[in-house]
């Protein structure tokens, strides 16, 4: 498929033109920040795992009725997904205690929540995304109320699915970030599940040994960033045993191949 006109370009991806209307490409990078883009690297081949992981994700909610923008992947590097309005709210859905929860409120990293929390984050990189509540959704209508009915509720059908998905693998679900957006019929919209799930957007802990499987070991400069993504894709097997890990970068990839 040809290069297309480049409509937005994120810390992680890059969004094309699609080839119909109302769709667009979605490119991954191999790009790595933290921090509010403070912290940047590269984590190789994590695009192309990324790609992977979030296309097996959606597919299998897709599967059990959770509407998303996610069409079909097109290569390694690149998904077909629905044209939405971004909702500017980051919804965090947390079953242990880590990272900003455990600085804000003391609570040591591993705890168990008694319950599921759901927090909201204003989507602004100069603001550093800050946290804020429902009632501030509401007095600057980010959101109706029929829609934040909507994105709680799938929010938490999200999470009961991933804890038995990442379960049954052995990694237990520490939290995750979501994203959503409206898809338009006339004058009626409804909300879908946005961007990404993957060890960018979760916090991944092998249930064993609590090692971390996501983009933490990049945050707090662990080293591993490429082993423990590949680990969770091979978990979910989407990478074979053994597999050379060279096929994940992709220009050695096509050069190997002669293209």
């Amino acid at each position: 498929m040809p290069r297309r006109r480049q409509i937005y370009e994120g810390k992680a991806k890059i969004l094309y033109e699609g080839p119909e209307p109302g769709t667009l490409i979605q490119y991954f990078k191999d790009d790595a920040t933290a921090f509010n883009a403070q912290k940047r690297g590269t984590i190789s081949g994590k695009g192309v795992l990324n790609n992977r992981i979030s296309e097996h994700v959606f597919t299998l909610l897709g599967q059990i009725g959770v509407p998303t923008h996610f069409i079909r992947r097109l290569n390694m590097r690149e998904q077909l997904i629905r044209q939405v309005e971004i909702v500017p709210i980051e919804v965090v859905v947390r079953n242990v205690a880590a990272g900003t929860l455990s600085k804000r409120l003391g609570i040591e990293e591993g705890t168990q929540l008694p319950r599921t929390l759901i927090e909201y984050c204003y989507k602004d990189d100069a603001l550093g995304d800050p946290l804020i509540a429902e009632e501030h959704i509401a007095c600057f209508n980010w959101a109706s109320q029929e829609e934040m009915h909507d994105i709680a509720d799938m929010a938490i059908r999200v999470n009961d699915f991933m804890c038995g998905l990442f379960a049954g693998i052995g990694i237990r679900l520490v939290d995750f970030k979501l994203e959503f957006g409206r898809i338009w019929d006339n004058d009626f919209s409804r909300i879908i599940l946005a961007d990404e799930i993957s060890p960018d957007s979760c916090r991944l802990w092998d249930m064993k040994t609590n090692e971390k499987l996501d983009k933490d070991r990049f945050r707090r400069d662990l080293g591993g960033e490429a082993e423990a993504y590949q680990e969770v894709a091979r978990r979910l097997g989407l990478l074979p045993e053994g597999a050379d890990n060279e096929v994940l970068d992709l220009e050695t990839h096509r050069k190997k191949r002669g293209k």
